[in-house]
């Protein structure tokens, strides 16, 4: 946060210990440190709330998402794409089947003497 090293906090300490005065220093850096520590969890408590809202904000995001997603599903249009989808999947490997096939017919068709002699 500050960049402060031991040489300026000793000047510090030394100023403080000459204008407060050595009876009321230990009262006033008890004061002080107090005051941080009132100060640290004030922040953490803001923190935890800004981190709260952001997940709130990602947890409504989602909510609407899935909405859409159950309105689109209601209404078909996801569920036809999938079919559709499944549909070209069934084709394109029946096509290769198709093919193959006429050559199986193609040797059933063959007299039994052409099959033996491997024509």
């Amino acid at each position: 946060m500050f960049d402060i090293g031991w040489s300026e906090l000793l000047v510090i300490g030394i100023v403080a210990l000459v204008v407060i005065g050595p009876k009321e220093l230990p009262g006033v850096v008890r004061m002080m440190a107090q005051n941080l520590g009132k100060l640290r969890r004030m922040a953490s408590d803001f923190q935890s709330q800004f981190t709260d809202a952001m997940r709130e904000m990602e947890l409504a995001e989602l909510k609407k998402d899935a909405e859409k997603l159950l309105t689109d599903a209601t209404s078909g249009t996801s569920l036809d794409e999938v079919k559709k989808v499944g549909d070209e999947i069934k084709k394109a490997v029946e096509e290769p089947l198709s093919i193959a096939e006429p050559k199986q017919a193609d040797a059933a068709d063959k007299p039994k003497s052409e099959q033996d002699r491997g024509v």
